[in-house]
């Protein structure tokens, strides 16, 4: 996957607050360029989805380490029952 690079860009992780604080150069009087306005709004959009994703993964990896534990759990029991029918 390649990164996006520029001289604007931002170093380390982006998150959604480090979107939001985004300020890109505007371009000269007479010159064309982008609408702020929309520029604006497509990066509030792009910070919200970046925070929902975040949110997910987190919510994915506490089920993914509760799911795990009980297996170790149901795992630790089984093996005692195992070892007690055995040496009975």
């Amino acid at each position: 996957m390649a990164v996006y690079r520029s001289r604007h860009a931002l170093p380390g992780p982006l998150t959604p607050d480090r979107l939001l604080d985004v300020t890109l150069p505007r371009t000269r009087l007479g010159r064309r360029g982008y609408r702020v306005d929309e520029v604006d709004a497509l990066l509030c959009r792009l910070a919200h989805e970046l925070r929902d994703r975040t949110r997910q993964l987190d919510l994915t990896r506490d089920e993914n380490h509760r799911i795990k534990e009980a297996l170790r759990t149901w795992h630790t029991r089984h093996a005692e029952e195992r070892s007690q029918v055995n040496t009975s």
